[in-house]
């Protein structure tokens, strides 16, 4: 019993630290040259590997200078989704700031970094 228990749990680690998703695009988003008080928008896509429908759960940014948005619907298998993050660029000089999203049925978050220069 005490094997067939342990067996179980760790089928569902397993099963819980599995990559549910495919980035579409480069997790690393590089402005470049950006104005003062003007935010700018990167859209990030990614693609449901997995074969469950997937949730963006959370999306934690490391500042309050960056925003996400994104669709709180379920993404089903083989299909694709996007997360956006606004940087509104009231700081000058230069910026990298990490995202960090967790969908459901992934333990690990997944990370997303953009990086410029505000004027």
């Amino acid at each position: 019993m005490k094997l067939l228990t342990t067996l179980l749990l760790l089928t569902l680690l397993v099963a819980e630290d599995s990559v549910v998703i495919s980035w579409q695009t480069d997790t690393v988003h590089e402005f470049g040259d950006l104005l003062q008080d003007e935010p700018a928008t990167v859209v990030f896509k990614f693609k449901n590997i997995s074969g469950q429908p997937v949730v963006i759960e959370s999306v934690r940014p490391t500042c309050g200078c960056t925003a996400p948005d994104w669709d709180f619907t379920p993404i089903p298998p083989d299909s694709t989704g996007q997360l956006a993050i606004t940087f509104d660029a009231k700081k000058t000089g230069f910026f990298s700031k990490k995202v960090k999203v967790f969908f459901s049925g992934q333990r690990k978050a997944e990370r997303l970094y953009i990086e410029g220069f505000v004027e």
